[in-house]
């Protein structure tokens, strides 16, 4: 196994990575394993999640056409 050192992290990236592990039970170093083995290690699924959804959004259809909104009186 490696080692890795992570210099000049941004302070807000510091906290929010901290929420990150708390939220899943684990500490700071594990929860940026995971992320960043997560991004690297492609299992395929999230480009054929992204493939399927793109399949079933429906940039065939044509969209109606729409007006300007209308006034409201407040008064």
């Amino acid at each position: 196994m490696a080692t890795v050192t992570v210099r000049n992290l941004d302070d807000e990236v510091q906290r929010r990575l901290k929420e990150r592990a708390a939220h899943h039970h684990r500490s700071m170093e594990a929860e940026a394993r995971a992320i960043l083995s997560a991004a690297v290690l492609d299992t395929g699924l999230t480009r054929s999640w992204l493939d399927a959804a793109r399949d079933l959004r429906g940039d065939d259809l044509t969209l109606p056409t729409r007006s300007a909104p209308r006034e409201v009186d407040l008064g």
